[in-house]
């Protein structure tokens, strides 16, 4: 990286067109990142960063438009071209092979032999250099989704790029390792790499990048320099509408039987290397949001599957949804009693992603909705079910016959939350509920989880967005070595606190506030 000196942008894009069947993705679009520099990328998900950012990494060949890569013109053949230029990404999907070793994947993304000498022992030194550790034995299929994205950005910072490009890097880090891969962002800027920032967490678009570009509807709409704007303002001219907080709901106060009741959930992970339930114990009433929040790696993944019945709990009576015990019964069994799921990672697990829209929808919905007439899929029903889904959740698709990897992640994600908040569960447990969405979108699906609670589901959302976290719940509980602590009132905790738990301490709470005021005015340090 010894760019420094050199005169004039790093990459300048003109004219950038990109058609798919029955979609303009990029429409003459245009891009300049300057040396040095962390620009930012922004737009609501199907805006066509993607397509845009995969152009310049050679997956997307631009059916029009110039690209000049440290002023002289370029055709970007494929990623291997746009690694030789200096070009790295971290996409948002990652691209693991699940039963391969941390360094066996990121050995596959080395192009010589020479790169692959001593790697194991240069997975260590960077991956803690940068706040990012990272066991290089460990199977990726026993990893958890945070730990699976260290992998992704060690890959590339082993490659020493002169542009980075990161699409949506910390949406399931924690807000410590956040502000350490800041300072690792910025010290690579300083030392000559650019970077070209993707998130729809605006206060970190705030706080890290120096400039904007804005997109819509495959156009550019805009750019800004972002810490002269507010977040407000930042989503606003992304989406092109007025953007209000969800309001605040009162306190839950429920004094009615619980409908999810856990009691003394133990349970060995299923992976070698995950991570064991101890004694979990938790009540929740009708008409609450009870939020878990947690560092990734320490149970979550096991907790949700406990929940949903993908792993067994043995005892019938560890799980009780709406008064019946469910501890031995499996996903299926479970939905027959009014619980439905969202898992954390929505492609291959909450979606088959060769299937259409309307087969997906099938898949969780079949029972409680009723969508199988005498051994026989009724796919009209099925269709409708699908396209209600696509109507009130605004998912951005051409249709119930589309398939699910057509579509962006954040339409994805409103798809499969939409599936589940529409069969009207008794329970409801959420993994991550905004992973890599726009503004409007968590905004969406925030309103959408506040309503089914005021409906009386009880709601369970498992997330490391504390933000996210204190906007929704009534209480707060956070998961650390397999153990989750005793909830405590939202109003009652902070930010600090909450922080301390998750690191596996303990910490009395305190009168919390400032950052409901803050959101409840458009202002918050995450989503909108």
């Amino acid at each position: 990286m010894t760019d420094q000196g050199l005169p004039g942008p790093l990459l300048t894009m003109t004219g950038m067109t990109k058609h798919y069947p029955g979609c303009l993705a990029n429409d003459r679009v245009s891009l300049t990142v300057g040396r040095n520099q962390i620009h930012a990328l922004l737009g609501e998900n199907g805006a066509g960063k993607s397509t845009l950012v995969k152009t310049i990494y050679g997956v997307v060949r631009p059916d029009a438009g110039e690209i000049v890569w440290e002023g002289q013109k370029v055709t970007i053949q494929n990623p291997g071209h746009a690694q030789r230029l200096g070009v790295g990404m971290v996409f948002q999907h990652f691209s693991l092979f699940e039963a391969l070793t941390v360094t066996e994947n990121i050995a596959l993304g080395l192009n010589t032999a020479q790169e692959r000498i001593g790697l194991r022992e240069r997975i260590v030194r960077i991956s803690n250099e940068y706040g990012l550790p990272l066991d290089p034995d460990r199977v990726v299929h026993d990893l958890s989704v945070g730990e699976r994205q260290r992998i992704e950005i060690v890959r590339c910072l082993l490659q020493n790029p002169k542009l980075l490009i990161m699409d949506e890097p910390t949406s399931v880090l924690t807000p410590s390792e956040v502000q350490k891969l800041f300072v690792t962002l910025r010290r690579l800027a300083a030392e000559g790499c650019s970077i070209l920032y993707i998130s729809h967490k605006l206060e970190e678009v705030r706080s890290l990048c120096s400039a904007a570009t804005i997109m819509r509807l495959g156009r550019n709409v805009g750019q800004c320099a972002p810490a002269e704007k507010t977040i407000k303002e930042l989503a606003e001219i992304m989406i092109n509408m007025t953007l209000n907080a969800p309001t605040p709901r009162p306190p839950s106060a429920s004094t009615a039987p619980p409908r999810l009741v856990l009691d003394k959930l133990t349970i060995r992970s299923p992976n070698h290397f995950g991570t064991d339930l101890k004694e979990i114990s938790l009540s929740l009433a009708g008409g609450e949001i009870l939020g878990i929040a947690g560092i990734a790696g320490n149970g979550q993944t096991e907790l949700m599957d406990a929940l949903s019945g993908e792993i067994p709990a043995g005892r019938p009576e560890s799980v009780v949804i709406d008064g019946v015990a469910a501890g031995h019964m499996g996903p299926h069994e479970r939905r027959r009693i009014h619980g439905c799921f969202v898992p954390e990672e929505r492609n291959g697990h909450g979606a088959v992603t060769t299937m259409t829209l309307a087969e997906n929808a099938f898949l969780s919905g079949f029972g409680r909705q009723a969508l199988v007439r005498f051994g026989v899929i009724d796919t009209k029903k099925t269709s409708d079910f699908a396209a209600s889904i696509i109507k009130q959740f605004d998912v951005r698709t051409t249709g119930p016959k589309a398939q699910a990897r057509s579509l962006s992640g954040g339409n994805l994600q409103k798809f499969l939350v939409g599936r589940e908040v529409l069969q009207n569960p008794s329970v409801l447990a959420i993994n991550q509920p905004t992973w890599g969405v726009d503004a409007g979108a968590a905004l969406a699906i925030h309103e959408a989880i506040m309503a089914l609670a005021a409906a009386g589901t009880a709601v369970i959302i498992i997330s490391q967005d504390l933000d996210e976290i204190f906007v929704l719940a009534d209480r707060i509980a956070v998961i650390a070595g397999g153990r989750v602590s005793a909830p405590v009132p939202a109003r009652m905790a902070t930010v600090e606190s909450i922080g301390r738990l998750m690191g596996g301490g303990t910490e009395p709470v305190r009168p919390y506030g400032i950052m409901a005021l803050a959101h409840a005015n458009g202002d918050s340090a995450g989503h909108v």
